[in-house]
């Protein structure tokens, strides 16, 4: 999971509700649309706070930027239904999303499962949206490795979903050793996310992690500047995976040295330049 490297808001942003046409979603918001707007979708058992440290660097490079909950995702409510977390279920919510900000064409960033996400709402309808960046995110499925972890705790979450709590104690217990790096601040975020995000999230997106196609060849066709960005080493998705998929769509490709799979968090000004970069860049012709 992601692990912000702090909790508190820098001065220049604000968290609210941002009222939709499929919902409200909490958010944070920084920075104003001199250069353009950005909405920052997090990843699996992740939430906005993934992104707190890009906020103010990309303010400051002249964009609003704002990283959002999702649907059944830590501060933003959802329903106890399968059905409602479907990944074309969430891309919808990600386009009403956009539609709310009502700032013209958005760049779009999608961290690991936030990219599948931003993934299916381009290929549904790519006209709202500035430019794509896939950050820590791949083509298809994760890595087989992986694959078996998440069917573990998709199984759990089926079986004992009324008790978040008891699961969480189980993921801490397995992996002690990451775990006792965590200051006690982090470890109470870390605790209340989890216990905050709705079982069935995890359950539909688990799956769709697990069981994703690859849809790379239709997101090439679609005219939109695109960025695939990573660190150096990823556990879900292994690098050579993204630098292939970054052939494959035409796209440019960055890597943040010194990072695996939260340059976001691990690297943010890196990570916030490497975006700012992309977002100046003149759109190639079509």
């Amino acid at each position: 999971m992601s692990k912000p490297p702090r909790l508190t808001l820098p001065s220049v942003a604000r968290a609210y509700r941002l009222s939709t046409d499929r919902g409200s979603f909490a958010v944070h918001e920084a920075g104003e649309p001199v250069r353009g707007t950005a909405l920052l979708v997090p990843g699996f058992t992740g939430s906005k706070e993934d992104f707190i440290a890009l906020l103010e660097p990309l303010a400051a490079a002249g964009y609003r930027v704002v990283a959002v909950d999702g649907r059944g995702q830590y501060e933003t409510p959802g329903p106890r239904e399968e059905s409602a977390y479907g990944l074309e279920e969430l891309a919808r919510d990600l386009l009403a999303q956009v539609r709310a900000l009502g700032s013209g064409p958005v760049h779009l960033v999608g961290h690991s499962l936030g990219g599948l996400i931003s993934r299916a709402a381009v290929l549904r309808d790519a006209s709202p949206f500035a430019s794509l960046t896939l950050l820590s995110s791949g083509p298809a499925a994760i890595a087989e490795e992986q694959q078996a972890r998440t069917k573990l705790l998709v199984a759990a979450l089926e079986a004992m979903g009324d008790d978040m709590p008891g699961i969480w104690a189980a993921m801490r217990a397995h992996d002690a050793q990451d775990a006792a790096q965590d200051s006690p601040e982090l470890t109470h975020f870390l605790r209340e996310r989890w216990l905050a995000t709705v079982p069935e999230q995890l359950i539909v997106t688990g799956r769709a992690l697990i069981c994703e196609p690859d849809r790379v060849d239709e997101l090439g066709r679609v005219a939109l500047p695109k960025l695939v960005l990573s660190g150096a080493v990823d556990y879900a998705w292994p690098v050579p995976l993204m630098d292939a998929m970054a052939e494959r769509l035409g796209a440019r490709r960055v890597v943040v040295p010194g990072t695996e799979h939260s340059p976001n968090a691990e690297d943010p000004a890196t990570t916030a330049a490497a975006l700012a970069s992309f977002w100046d860049s003149p759109a190639p012709c079509s």
